[in-house]
């Protein structure tokens, strides 16, 4: 097992975007945005030939040059990515070359669930209006939804549910590792930690709590987290049209206010399926794949079980499923599983 960077057999090409759709975001947040595109082994040699693309997203936090970071004994997810590619990954052979493009939607509240919200901006447009054309103007991608799929983990988890629901015009194949879903589950029992955090530490202020985590170290307290994900969170799901932000519970009890979480659920992947709409999207589909660690602190298997049934009463192809033994993290072994899915798929 070397310690040290692998060389590739394929590249990555790393560039910017000057975005216009996210110009005036409420946070300021940067308008010119990194996008990785991994070229695989061939791609240089065979100028005649198209590729499938394969969009990969970040959960919550996430920013694009974390995907470098190497954990104990373990390759970095772009090395494993080019393993696959390569002949070296999960499964029998190479799997069939594709485009792999790493997209960054990192906001100032810690991410964007790959959703438009006055609060933290377009990020959905601008991943379909901007990255994916961007990607097909410079790339032999086989440009049409039958060949482009989207993946990610935990919030990129997420977006890989919903915006193919959104967007079936644009993607025809999703896979999601421990994505956020069924919400009651996945997000109900951190509401409770906020509520209690915030009134044993920030007197029940959210702003006192802003104010505190801005001056030091993020997350040096124990009880950053959960504040954090609940107003990161409400952000995407519950922000007024002016950007104000509606956490869904009282900070004083953690009794749910009814009118802001059903703003939450309306974007439940697991109830969007539901919806005709959604159903539809997901009957369109041409790959679906989904899993979780069976331990997962979040229940994200629960949410993964309800969303594959979901996939199913909806008349879906039958989803590639799997609950595996893991907790949340430390599952970024399971990319080129799904890559290797959605890629041999999506070629035909």
């Amino acid at each position: 097992m070397r310690p040290w960077t692998r060389p590739f057999r394929g590249r990555i090409d790393e560039l910017t975007i000057d975005s216009s759709t996210l110009v005036g975001n409420l946070p300021g947040d940067p308008t010119v945005r990194p996008v990785w595109i991994y070229l695989p082994p061939g791609y240089d040699a065979e100028p005649d030939r198209r590729y499938p693309s394969i969009y990969l997203i970040q959960g919550m936090t996430g920013q694009i040059d974390m995907w470098r970071n190497r954990s104990a004994f373990r390759p970095t997810t772009p090395e494993n990515i080019d393993a696959l590619f390569a002949g070296d990954g999960p499964g029998e052979g190479a799997a069939p070359p594709a485009i792999v493009v790493f997209v960054d939607c990192w906001t100032s509240y810690g991410g964007s669930q790959y959703l438009d919200s006055p609060a933290t901006g377009a990020y959905h447009t601008y991943l379909c209006e901007e990255v994916v054309p961007f990607v097909d103007a410079r790339y032999r991608t086989m440009a049409h939804r039958d060949h482009r799929g989207i993946t990610g983990k935990s919030s990129g988890g997420y977006g890989a549910m919903i915006t193919p629901m959104l967007r079936p015009d644009l993607f025809g194949g999703l896979a999601t590792h421990s994505g956020d879903a069924l919400f009651e589950a996945c997000y109900g029992p951190m509401f409770a930690e906020a509520a209690r955090a915030l009134r044993d530490d920030h007197e029940g202020s959210i702003e006192h709590w802003q104010a505190d985590f801005s001056s030091r170290p993020a997350f040096s307290r124990p009880t950053d987290q959960p504040i954090f994900e609940s107003y990161g969170y409400a952000a995407c799901y519950s922000a007024d049209p002016d950007g104000t932000v509606r956490l869904p519970f009282d900070p004083a009890t953690g009794e749910l206010d009814a009118e802001i979480w059903e703003r939450w659920l309306r974007w439940d992947p697991v109830r969007v399926a539901r919806t005709p709409g959604g159903a539809a999207a997901l009957r369109s589909m041409r790959a679906i794949y989904i899993d979780a660690g069976d331990h997962d602190e979040y229940f994200l298997d629960m949410g993964a079980e309800a969303f594959r049934r979901a996939c199913v009463a909806a008349g879906a192809p039958e989803p590639f499923f799997e609950v595996f033994p893991a907790r949340h993290g430390g599952i970024e072994y399971r990319y080129p599983v799904a890559i290797r899915y959605l890629a041999e798929r999506l070629s035909e």
